[in-house]
């Protein structure tokens, strides 16, 4: 590897990100809260000298290729800043190439390059990108529109030789006139809970709701154009009447409307894939952008177009676009091939047993038990498991995007279903109404979950079998649908061994598993974090190999 060139790659907008790779070997990439503890947290000019070389190893080399990318908020009025701190911090190698690229093409590489795919059709679409002046792509409708204008979602065909844009939608920039599938979710969510990231509430509120209670039209649909109509604004503008947890607004009254843009999102975003398969005859669709995390969405996306195989990155959202960055200059600039793949999403740098020996250090409430082998570990954590108690796990390198995939993961058992109401409420502190996702060995998934293949990522809401959601009640949403994750002979070897030892213990080849973070927290990142997480929260015990932590004042049991 000492030839090939050090890439590296930064999100500089919402969700701010990084990514290093050598060649084709990914280092890591991680987001911004992980470090900070902000969610969602903004690039910002400091965030190298600040968080990120205190933090992450290898920026001490010099850096042969650089690529950033920004979208449409105010932060490239700061690219001085931005520049000047890159020459400070970073040492760039004599003849570094660089680039800043636009928003949806750093999608675009994020999610095709790192695919199975040879080729593929390739749907981007989020809120708002990148205005038309600062479209670094060729696309022919480019130069027809004002460069104020600004992209909401994209559409390519891409092989491993070649990317070509075919069509855009983009945005006036008039509030009268919103349009987008992006834009559109965004309103919903903003009139049901506000501020940033709330999405998946929308989500798990749905099903609570009758989606025709409010007489609502579908959004109309033309080709790959997606606009709002009229009386959907109207609504969307009652920002009052909707407020989920507000006195005097009936939960009903937030489900129904829940449940009314989820069906018209779903449905739209249905049409305009069915356009795109019409436009390029391909059979197969990489999907990203930020709507990309709508599991319930994504299932039907499987089940109801004629696409044959569709991939969708674990981090299809802004934080990804540090890796397509990465991508991008690797490819494009160091004109070099591609041979990552995204077969797993353990993407953080890799945790030291120092650090995780300080963080045991001096814990005078707490009981640390160092284990002799991995066998044992995963003994302890069934014992537990089976006694009803929920066991956090942190193990190797974390997880880039939003969903804990068993290296910073808490688990449980999914046979009661007041363990899923306990976690909601005591140790995540959130609605009732969420769900929690469950984790199955990939070769009983069949026999569980009605899942057309392999879900490592947990981005498709599966339906779960008639007559198993008895079985896993705390894992199955009210309708009928959980969130899965599989696990395969080659995926993490501890995750697959607690699955198989639940299943030889309980016959449930099955485990809940939902993100080790508190209320409003990120997912955890260090050693540290997760010792203090482990504190706050009644959680029974931490599971950190080779290491299990319990407290010696331990929380009751969930009722």
């Amino acid at each position: 590897m000492d030839d090939a060139p050090v890439v590296l790659g930064i999100n500089r907008t919402q969700d701010a990100s990084i990514c290093l790779m050598h060649g084709s070997q990914l280092v890591w990439a991680i987001q911004k809260e992980r470090l900070t503890r902000q969610k969602h947290h903004w690039g910002k000019p400091g965030d190298l000298r600040q968080h990120y070389l205190p933090a992450l190893p290898g920026l001490e080399r010099p850096v042969d290729v650089l690529v950033e990318c920004f979208s449409s908020d105010a932060e490239i009025d700061f690219l001085p800043d931005y520049e000047a701190e890159l020459l400070d911090t970073l040492a760039l190698s004599p003849g570094c190439r660089r680039a800043r690229i636009s928003h949806h093409l750093a999608h675009l590489y994020s999610v095709f390059h790192p695919s199975p795919f040879r080729e593929a059709a390739v749907m981007v679409i989020d809120g708002q990108g990148s205005p038309a002046a600062e479209f670094t792509e060729s696309w022919s409708g480019a130069g027809s529109v004002p460069g104020d204008w600004r992209e909401v979602s994209s559409f390519y065909t891409a092989t491993r030789e070649r990317v070509d844009c075919i069509v855009k939608q983009l945005w006036d920039r008039d509030d009268s006139r919103l349009v987008g599938l992006g834009m559109f979710y965004f309103l919903l969510t903003q009139a049901l809970f506000p501020g940033e990231g709330n999405e998946g509430k929308v989500m798990g509120l749905a099903p609570h709701g009758n989606a025709r209670a409010l007489g609502l039209p579908p959004l109309a649909v033309d080709g790959h154009q997606v606009t709002i109509p009229p009386a959907w604004r109207r609504l969307l503008a009652e920002r009052g009447r909707f407020r989920y947890g507000t006195s005097g607004i009936p939960f009903t009254e937030c489900a129904n409307l829940a449940a009314a843009g989820q069906r018209a999102f779903e449905d739209a975003l249905l049409a305009v894939a069915r356009w795109l398969h019409g436009a390029t005859g391909m059979s197969n669709l990489c999907f990203a952008g930020g709507t990309a995390l709508n599991c319930s969405a994504n299932e039907r996306l499987l089940r109801e177009t004629p696409f044959e195989r569709v991939f969708i990155p674990p981090a299809p959202s802004d934080a990804g676009t540090a890796l397509g960055c990465a991508l991008y200059g690797l490819v494009e600039l160091a004109k070099a091939p591609c041979d990552y793949r995204w077969t797993d999403d353990y993407l953080g740098p890799q945790p030291q047993l120092e650090a995780i020996d300080a963080a045991l250090a001096d814990v005078p409430d707490l009981v640390v038990e160092r284990l002799s082998s991995q066998h044992a570990l995963r003994e302890r954590m069934l014992d537990l498991l089976c006694a009803r108690k929920v066991v956090a796990l942190y193990q190797g390198r974390s997880e880039f995007g939003p969903r804990a995939l068993g290296h910073r993961s808490i688990l449980g058992d999914p046979r009661r279903s007041h363990i899923r109401d306990w976690i909601n409420a005591r140790v995540k502190q959130r609605e009732w109404f969420r769900p929690l996702a469950p984790v199955v060995l990939a070769e009983h998934a069949d026999a569980y979950f009605d899942v057309p293949g392999a879900s490592p990522f947990m981005q498709f809401a599966a339906p779960v079998r008639a007559g198993r959601a008895s079985t896993v009640p705390a894992i199955t949403h009210v309708d009928g649908t959980a969130r899965l994750q599989t696990v395969g002979p080659d995926d993490d070897p501890l995750l697959r061994a607690l699955l198989a030892g639940f299943a030889e213990r309980t016959g449930v080849p099955v485990l809940l598993n939902t993100s080790f973070n508190g209320k409003d927290e990120p997912i955890v990142e260090t050693p540290a974090q997760a010792v203090a997480s482990f504190r706050r929260m009644p959680l029974h015990a931490l599971a950190m190999p080779p290491y299990l932590v319990k407290k010696r004042v331990e929380p009751e049991l969930p009722e």
